[in-house]
């Protein structure tokens, strides 16, 4: 969600106020990083070095609160993306050029506010694919609970409604905004990131969610880059690997690296690296290419560019 005018002075973005429409005006903190010293990212699957940015299309009318995007596990190419609060609910099929190639309406509850989209196994250990949105929005920290979202990976791209399932949660220590989704591919582990003033973010493990019950986030460990100098994360994604963590803030993008992680609470003592970023309005969607070789990033905003970086 837009941050409040609060949490806006905090970033230091000129954000006109939370409900605004209209596009900000562009600000020195949304400079890109294109020609900043990268860390050489050795001993991991993926990208030793990325490229600088190629705009490879602009975020389409049908989402113009474009808050997450997550890479389609069976269909290659395409990118699962949606609005932010107070739309409709839907979710999109995308290409990297932003043309809508299918929308699906969802049925079977009523969202608050979504924040993050990530798709992994409908199950820990199944190899059925399934699409998870997080509704863990909650600029004021009052939700009691919130939850994820859940609904099979469809097995072609084309319009349809589908029903999802409610997996509702709670924090073990109390409400917390949160607008970062983490799925490992390998296990089916959930995490969440929260988005706080006071670090990267606090790293949640979600358990026990299912249907009818009210699973638990227990907290792995906080999240920081070098001198504490970036907060309030909007967004993340899992390498298929599962040993690189993207992070995404307001003003960059951070690579979290861990040779031979295993399970989530392996990024709380990770490498954390900057890596190549670019100028958006509204910086809250990022996103591994579906084979691990590249990244995506998109922003609020019609008309605003989605950027994409590759191995170098």
């Amino acid at each position: 969600m837009r941050p409040t005018t609060r949490l806006v002075a905090a970033a230091g973005l000129l954000l006109s106020a939370a409900c605004s429409s209209s596009r900000p005006a562009p600000t020195a903190s949304n400079a890109p990083d294109a020609g900043m010293p990268q860390v050489p990212a050795t001993g991991l699957e993926g990208c030793l070095l990325y490229t600088d940015g190629r705009q490879t299309g602009a975020v389409p009318r049908e989402v113009p609160e474009l808050s997450g995007l997550a890479a389609s596990q069976r269909h290659p190419g395409i990118f699962w993306g949606h609005n932010d609060s107070n739309n409709a609910f839907e979710l999109f099929a995308l290409d990297e050029t932003g043309a809508v190639k299918a929308t699906l309406r969802l049925t079977g509850a009523d969202p608050r506010d979504i924040e993050d989209v990530a798709v992994g196994p409908c199950a820990p250990g199944g190899k059925d694919s399934c699409i998870f949105l997080a509704d863990t929005g909650d600029n004021f920290e009052r939700r009691k609970e919130v939850r994820l979202f859940r609904l099979p990976e469809p097995t072609s791209v084309a319009n349809a409604t589908l029903p999802v399932e409610a997996l509702p949660f709670t924090y073990e220590d109390g409400a917390h905004d949160a607008e970062s989704l983490i799925v490992d591919s390998r296990s089916g582990q959930v995490g969440i990131l929260t988005k706080t003033r006071a670090s990267l973010g606090d790293l949640y493990a979600v358990e026990g969610l299912k249907p009818g019950a009210t699973g638990k986030a227990r907290k792995l460990g906080t999240l920081r880059v070098p001198d504490d100098v970036d907060r309030l994360s909007t967004a993340a994604a899992l390498h298929p690997s599962g040993e690189r963590l993207l992070v995404r803030t307001y003003t960059r993008v951070w690579e979290l690296r861990r040779p031979d992680a295993k399970r989530l609470e392996d990024f709380v003592q990770a490498q954390v690296v900057e890596v190549p970023g670019a100028s958006q309005a509204q910086s809250e969607a990022v996103t591994f290419l579906q084979d691990g070789r590249g990244y995506l990033l998109g922003s609020e905003f019609v008309g605003e560019p989605l950027v994409r970086f590759d191995c170098r």
